[in-house]
């Protein structure tokens, strides 16, 4: 009798864990994708500057034909 009680409470302790750890594991899965929401939907700035540059860069390098 007592061996049936010992391996019934194995059992319920082995539960009990077991849904501790997918808690556990879901609050971190629910933490994980809030944290990475803001980078996902925040669009990235767009750098005018790098833009002029460039485009002055490619006017600076461009072979230009000789009008003779």
């Amino acid at each position: 009798m007592w061996i049936l009680v010992n391996v019934a409470m194995l059992v319920f302790a082995t539960l009990i864990a077991g849904a501790a750890a997918v808690a556990a594991y879901w609050l971190l899965l629910r933490a994980t994708l809030e944290l990475m929401r803001p980078a996902a939907v925040r669009p990235a700035p767009v750098r005018a500057e790098l833009a002029r540059g460039t485009a002055e860069l490619v006017r600076a390098f461009t072979p230009r034909r000789r009008e003779e």
